[in-house]
């Protein structure tokens, strides 16, 4: 194996250690597992029951619950005897943070226990300290007398534990040392794996979570290379983003960390953290697993047959880094590529007749009034029309795709373009635009009719209009597009390129999730300098909603960090520990402040990881007391014990103090 996959070009499941959790299989190729957590208070035996039954029956395979103090830790006894009471074994997790009491107690009674490394032992305080290596050394032992206890508990129980990393509760140790990065949050836990390890215990799972989807996947990655190349195994691992938000957002950007992992065999359990009751997280985190359910569990070649077997390996690693560095550097062809953002292309080819009414579903909504255009801030750059011509006047930044034939009719062609295929470009006779021609590319499928691609790679390499539309008929598609990309960088080729992805899903829930991974793992990696997204729902004979997959296209540029259209929103999932209710919160703060492209403002229940996330956000709503809200700006404290009444008034002030503040009606006509 080199670095954290098995393949890059096949489907393979990572081999892991086997955990047990009561009667649950984890890792070792087992199916992955799905879980959430419990939004009740833990005193509130009855409430946390009867909500750990609607989240089993609606498909959890784990559910965990906070355990801030040992009190609740003590109830959770409670809490398993009325779910068996009832019928119920399935296994129970307790969250622990800063209470190694509670870990210890809580141990004795549930099936599992996680910890955070950032808090278990160390408290908080955003201090940079220097440390000399023996000072560090000392600061380790410290934590092995701490953390040891809990160790022999489990062993003695039979007492799983899943050491869980977060980004935004790293300790002030390590900070100093490592800072706020994905090295960091492995360093964080492989100091406890080692002395689990040094105990001979090793009924453990691990986890490296933040609300940063990149931050997320590098330090996966680099977790795996470091268990490896260190310990010689890998621990099952545990998924999830946190802090995801909610709605399309929040299913978004979880669709996108965790699946980028899964794509390469990577993961063996997933939650996905919505700001929403526990039971909605459920079916989000079947979606995601359904895709990988039809394959092998096995460690073998497990594409099923699906993957052609032309798709050649990647002997060459150099080009695809656990880092974040993959960028594939492009030259522009217009607003393609180049330093510019990716643009999203809408896909109405399968439209009977293309209307001035259609474009408000994409952004564009005409005034007959005043014959003029309002443009939102998601508008697609262009439309893929295919053989349906427009007929009237378009707006001044959108732009037209046309198969060929048509696009020779055409009269405008500074605003039209055309898609050519393989052969089409290497005809010479053909006429083509002198600016852009956009040229499909099907990457290694089965079906690919043979042509002569060292001549066509020469020629479209040294050809300044030609725009790559890369896709792929493969099952595992995201693999023979990345690929193909690896494929273009060996060969110096700086074309940009746009990433196809075809959805026959057959729910809105379940599209989704497909445009989200097998185009969100590829930006996250660097590739890619536009998107288009097609749904099939058409063989359905159903209309697909082309404002939904728009929005969907723009918020998957959103949460990969590529393109920034719109306010990002940082929230918890809300637990046990929650100090207001944060939906309703969540909702009213969105409400005033989703005009504010591109401010990341995070909305925390607690201090847990509220403190730790704003270095990730630019302002924070967080948490400090029964009815008390801390507000932010990045990690600094502005104002401490704001009342909850007054706390979204008080957020805005503190948005306008920093000159953060657009007022909603300015914005709209911006």
């Amino acid at each position: 194996m080199e670095l954290y996959a098995e393949s890059l070009t096949e489907y393979k499941r990572l081999k892991t250690l086997e955990v047990k959790v009561g009667d649950l299989l984890i890792g070792n190729y087992h199916p992955i597992r799905i879980q959430t957590m419990t939004t009740t208070d833990t005193m509130d035996t009855i409430g946390t029951v009867e909500q750990s039954i609607r989240c089993i029956e609606a498909g959890a395979e784990l559910v965990r619950i906070t355990a801030p103090s040992k009190k609740e830790a003590e109830n959770l006894l409670n809490i398993k005897n009325e779910l068996h009471r009832r019928g119920y074994k399935t296994p129970l997790v307790a969250d622990i943070h800063f209470t190694p009491n509670a870990a210890e107690i809580a141990a004795r009674i549930v099936e599992k226990v996680r910890v955070n490394p950032g808090n278990y032992v160390d408290k908080k305080k955003f201090e940079t300290i220097e440390y000399s290596d023996a000072d560090y050394q000392e600061e380790i032992e410290r934590i092995r007398n701490r953390f040891t206890p809990l160790i022999k508990i489990c062993k003695e129980y039979g007492t799983a534990m899943r050491i869980g990393t977060n980004h935004g509760s790293l300790s002030d140790r390590i900070m100093s040392r490592y800072g706020d990065t994905p090295i960091g949050m492995v360093e964080s836990a492989m100091e406890f794996l080692r002395i689990a390890e040094s105990e001979n215990y090793y009924n453990i799972v691990l986890s490296m979570k933040s609300s940063n989807p990149q931050v997320m996947v590098q330090a996966y990655r680099l977790l795996i290379e470091n268990m490896q190349s260190e310990l010689g195994h890998c621990y099952p691992l545990h998924l999830g983003v946190t802090e995801a938000g909610d709605g399309e957002d929040g299913r978004i950007k979880s669709a996108i960390g965790i699946g980028t992992l899964l794509e390469d065999g990577i993961g063996d359990t997933i939650r996905v953290s919505l700001t929403e009751d526990s039971e909605f997280e459920l079916p989000v985190c079947e979606n995601i697993v359904k895709r990988y359910e039809p394959l092998s569990t096995v460690g073998e070649d497990s594409s099923g047959g699906n993957l052609s077997p032309r798709v050649p390996p990647i002997k060459n690693f150099s080009k695809l880094t656990i880092t974040g560095t993959n960028t594939r550097k492009t030259f522009a062809v217009q607003n393609i590529g180049g330093k510019n953002v990716p643009v999203v292309i809408a896909d109405f080819h399968k439209k009977i007749a293309i209307l001035r009414e259609d474009l408000k579903e994409i952004g564009y909504r005409y005034n007959r009034v005043t014959d003029k255009w309002n443009i939102s801030d998601i508008a697609a750059d262009y439309v893929f029309c295919g053989q349906n011509k427009i007929d009237f006047a378009l707006p001044g930044t959108l732009k037209l795709i046309y198969n060929h034939d048509l696009w020779k009719l055409t009269s405008d062609k500074t605003k039209c373009f055309p898609l050519l295929n393989e052969q089409q470009f290497l005809n010479d006779s053909l006429e083509k635009s002198s600016a852009i021609n956009f040229v499909m590319l099907d990457c290694y499928s089965e079906n690919t009719t043979d042509f002569d691609h060292e001549n066509f790679f020469e020629k479209i390499k040294n050809d300044a209009t030609a725009v790559f539309c890369l896709r792929t008929e493969n099952r595992n598609a995201m693999q023979s597009i990345r690929r193909m990309f690896l494929e273009l960088m060996d060969k110096e080729i700086e074309n940009p390129a746009i990433i196809i992805c075809d959805s026959e899903k057959p729910t809105t829930a379940e599209s989704l999730i497909h445009f989200a991974i097998e185009s969100g793992s590829l930006l996250i990696d660097g590739f890619g300098n536009g998107i288009l997204l097609s749904d099939h729902y058409l063989d359905n004979n159903e209309v697909p909603d082309y404002k939904l997959i728009n929005s969907i296209a723009f918020g998957i540029l959103q949460a990969s960090r590529t393109r920034i259209s719109k306010t990002e929103f940082i929230s918890c999932p809300s637990c046990g520990r929650t100090l207001f209710d944060l939906q309703e919160t969540t909702a009213k703060v969105r409400a005033v402040t989703h005009h504010l492209k591109g401010l990341k403002i995070a909305i925390m229940g607690c201090i847990v990881n509220g403190p730790g996330e704003m270095a990730d956000a630019d302002f924070g709503y967080v948490g400090s007391g029964p009815g008390k809200i801390t507000l932010y700006k990045g990690k600094e404290v502005v104002k401490r014990n704001v009342p909850e009444g007054v706390a979204v008034e008080e957020l805005i002030t503190l948005l306008k103090e920093n000159n953060a503040w657009v007022e909603p009606a300015v914005a709209a006509a911006v």
